[in-house]
């Protein structure tokens, strides 16, 4: 992700914009009707957008800041972005400016350098809000519009900490359907396409399911946790349930997902996926984090817990897994150290292993097992007795 450059929170006042513009004789701004007097701006908050046509990552963030421009017009907020181009002739500077809804300054290298080195960009795309030195502004403006959309404004630092408030207080949890609606949602969807309330699962044990179809390991460990949540379904009586949050790169790849999904999702179109995946610090796939009955995060590694316990890690909370863990040891303890297998020619040791096929009856294996390191060599202790029983 590109960020912008790194501002000391202070900025200089409108003013010294219109200072450097009457330096290089510029009395208006553009438009894609025409030229705009300068006048046109004053009074509204301005935010100079420093970016270029060459530049993938200007040209894949420029929609999203279209989309916030739009939204923000359309609640009457004073807001004007000025674009500044950072490209090599004047037909690039077209080309870009051409998706852009908003006024650029005429396309002019000597006065990009001053505005460059007046707003110290350092990097592009560059989001600078003008304001008095007495309100401070957040430190990477991109990166709170790429997180939060139109609710990064008016882009000061105050604003970036009321979200984070607001955030923190999803996460640790209270509320479930703040956490998974918004006032134009208040469902998740089937793999059928019905909806379901999200008020109808309050009261269950939660799983935000994080992944895309185009992830290896995602694929992997979904046929896991399906083998999990149908366990569940049996055993808990439905007081589990999943909801994907698809990082997918379509909706035809959220659509193959769902199609091999017992479970419910976050509809692909909605914006709740990204914050969800902000919300909760999602930097790898898959994970899952699990929320509680009492509505409240119980934990963020409920991937790891599955992949080790299976559905025997329900519900997932530290002192389930200590008591599993307690159980394995107690286990551990009835077995002996060391066993001579008639098939085998060295001796095996007990082991604790994650998983492994025995050699004895091909079955999948986990946790204990008697193992020869020399010859990748793996029982079932269950196995192991009953060759024992055979000999008697």
């Amino acid at each position: 992700m590109a960020v912008s450059a790194d501002y000391k929170v202070r900025f200089p006042e409108s003013d010294d914009l219109y200072s450097i513009l009457a330096t290089e004789g510029i009395e208006f701004l553009l438009s894609h009707s025409g030229e705009v007097p300068l006048e046109y701006i004053h009074g509204k908050t301005i935010c100079l957008f420093f970016s270029a046509n060459w530049c993938r990552p200007c040209k894949d963030f420029t929609p999203e800041l279209v989309k916030l421009y739009g939204n923000l017009q359309n609640r009457g907020e004073e807001l004007e972005i000025i674009f500044v181009s950072f490209d090599h002739d004047m037909t690039l500077f077209y080309e870009h400016f051409w998706c852009m809804p908003w006024l650029a300054v005429p396309f002019n290298l000597s006065l990009l350098y001053k505005l460059r080195d007046k707003y110290r960009i350092s990097r592009i795309p560059s989001l600078v809000p003008l304001y008095s030195d007495d309100i401070l502004v957040a430190e990477d403006v991109i990166g709170l519009v790429e997180d939060y959309g139109p609710e990064a404004f008016p882009f000061t630092k105050k604003r970036k900490e009321e979200l984070k408030a607001i955030d923190d207080s999803k996460r640790v949890g209270g509320q479930l359907e703040k956490l998974l609606t918004h006032e134009s949602r208040n469902y998740v969807v089937s793999r059928n396409g019905s909806k379901v309330l999200v008020s109808k699962l309050v009261g269950k044990t939660i799983g935000l399911y994080f992944g895309a179809h185009w992830c290896p390991p995602f694929r992997s460990f979904t046929a896991q946790l399906i083998d999990v949540y149908n366990e569940l379904a049996t055993t808990e009586k439905g007081s589990f349930e999943v909801i994907l949050v698809s990082t997918d790169r379509d909706s035809r790849e959220f659509n193959i997902n769902m199609t091999n999904m017992p479970w419910l999702a976050i509809p692909y179109e909605d914006r709740t996926r990204q914050d969800l995946c902000r919300i909760f610090n999602i930097k790898l796939i898959p994970a899952l984090v699990i929320i509680g009955p009492e509505e409240k995060t119980v934990t963020t590694y409920a991937r790891e817990m599955v992949s080790l316990y299976g559905f025997r890690s329900f519900p997932f909370t530290e002192s389930r897994i200590a008591e599993l863990k307690d159980c394995l040891k107690k286990e551990g303890d009835s077995f002996p150290k060391k066993v001579k297998d008639k098939k085998h020619e060295h001796e095996l040791k007990l082991d604790m292993a994650k998983a492994y096929v025995c050699d004895f009856c091909k079955k999948q294996g986990r946790f204990w097992a008697f193992s020869c390191y020399a010859c990748d060599y793996d029982l079932h202790p269950t196995c192991v007795e009953k060759q024992e029983a055979s000999l008697v």
